[in-house]
């Protein structure tokens, strides 16, 4: 079952197959986790927006059209989830403590405290921004998805992730602008931008 492609797990799934979606959680959850922890910047609620995430397309899946990838379904549900809960509460202060661990967690690189102080200064300044500029720099700034594909998992045109990503830049410029000259930013993942770049 795991050679097969997703859209093929999937409607084995719809049609009854116990282990099928298992493992769609097993190939995705990685990524929706860091998708969600970025987005909320805090590992409880993350944890509890990919469940509730998971737990909708398990239900959901039935009305999967197959317009975009699994993959992408899946996300716009995380992300919405998320966003779900940006909206419906202020999320409390994370520690640090609890950042240090959610960025070891989520980290694919080995120990390197620079890193880890990076990415928590960047979850920090992500706090400062409306939940759908937040979403769009994640997806696109974060995890590397194209302005065509952030448009698909938001469900926006093109040009409004282009324009929240904008926004979301010049937001966070003055949270992030000691960082400019700090030789260890290269090779981190960060929001890309005017926010690490001189000038």
């Amino acid at each position: 079952m795991a050679a097969l492609p997703d859209a093929e797990l999937l409607q084995r799934h719809i049609d009854g197959a116990a282990d099928a979606f298992s493992e769609i959680v097993r190939r995705h959850r990685d990524r929706m986790w860091a998708v969600a922890l970025r987005t909320l910047g805090d590992p409880d609620e993350a944890a509890d927006a990919v469940q509730d995430a998971f737990v909708s397309a398990f239900r959901k899946a039935a009305g999967f059209r197959g317009e975009a990838a699994v993959s992408t379904w899946l996300h716009r549900i995380v992300v919405n989830a998320c966003l779900d809960r940006l909206r419906r509460k202020s999320l409390r202060p994370v520690a640090d403590d609890e950042l240090v661990e959610a960025a070891e967690r989520d980290s694919p690189m080995p120990d390197q405290t620079g890193d880890r102080e990076l990415a928590m200064e960047v979850t920090a300044a992500l706090r400062h921004l409306p939940p759908d500029q937040r979403a769009a720099l994640v997806l696109v700034d974060m995890m590397g998805y194209s302005v065509d594909e952030a448009a698909r998992v938001l469900e926006v045109p093109t040009g409004t992730v282009k324009s929240r990503c904008a926004r979301g830049r010049a937001k966070l410029a003055p949270f992030l602008a000691h960082l400019r000259n700090r030789p260890d930013v290269s090779g981190v993942s960060s929001p890309k931008g005017a926010e690490l770049r001189d000038g």
